[in-house]
């Protein structure tokens, strides 16, 4: 029997609350956000699979199927809505859309890995396995980049959320964007990866710890300020699952041993 890992938790938890929250306001949550508004039933399919999911995942029998389900909706979400939106319009809005999807099919797809079922591994291997993992891991890299980018096309505005008691906002928003950057790098081409992806993982939370909790525990009602929250919180548990997947290999070195390991580890 696999263990419960606490990335795998958050995750299920995260999708759960998602789902509760698109059916209760009856449209999409942040993390879908945005799609045709001539498609509204969609936001209800959403959520459906988002708190079907996030339930089946905490369930022994049902984490399986509820991960290949999740992977295949997150993944044509990512290639049919976000990819072609992308290359139509440069515009932030679009490629923030896309790599937040990308986070969270990661986060998926390193799910998938681990409860591949023995069909999985005989009919999708390339998918479910090793090289299924090193997608997963690339993926989440190539979204760490235009993160990091997007700090400097809005120095102002980043600068503007570091705590006020932090000194030296602007250094931050530098300092932040550029550490998106190096763990985005060094995810993809597999040098200090694990370092990278627990450091990156740990800079997401710290932006939902520090920045966005205390501005919605003061009471705003701004919507923009919780969609943040929401998205930020949906970022960490994708990055902290992609971050789990390196769990027994060296912290400080090439990604060449074989992920074998770190499957077998994860049951």
């Amino acid at each position: 029997m696999r263990t419960l890992r606490v990335s795998h938790a958050v995750f299920a938890a995260t999708m759960i609350a998602l789902g509760i929250l698109g059916l209760i306001k009856g449209n999409l949550s942040p993390i879908w956000e945005p799609i045709p508004k001539s498609v509204p039933a969609l936001a209800y399919l959403c959520a459906f699979i988002s708190l079907l999911s996030g339930i089946a995942l905490l369930w022994q029998r049902g984490a399986a199927t509820a991960s290949r389900v999740l992977l295949a909706f997150l993944l044509l979400w990512l290639l049919l809505l976000r990819v072609p939106d992308v290359f139509r319009s440069l515009t932030v809005d679009f490629w923030w859309a896309a790599c937040r999807t990308a986070v969270m099919t990661a986060g998926a797809w390193v799910l998938y890995v681990w409860f591949a079922a023995e069909w999985d591994k005989r009919r999708l291997g390339f998918v479910a396995g090793e090289n299924g993992l090193r997608i997963a891991r690339v993926l989440y890299g190539l979204a760490l980049i235009p993160f990091g980018l997007a700090h400097f096309l809005y120095l102002e505005h980043t600068a503007e959320l570091v705590p006020a008691w932090l000194p030296w906002h602007t250094f931050w928003a530098y300092f932040t964007g550029w550490a998106f950057i190096a763990a985005g790098v060094a995810v993809v081409v597999g040098v200090y990866a694990r370092l990278a992806a627990t450091l990156s993982a740990l800079e997401i939370g710290l932006f939902l710890l520090l920045v966005w909790v205390p501005i919605v525990a003061a009471g705003s009602k701004d919507a923009f300020q919780w969609s943040e929250t929401l998205v930020s919180l949906a970022l960490l548990a994708g990055a902290w699952l992609v971050a789990d997947s390196y769990r027994g290999m060296p912290w400080l070195g090439a990604d060449a041993r074989s992920t074998r390991t770190i499957v077998a580890t994860s049951r």
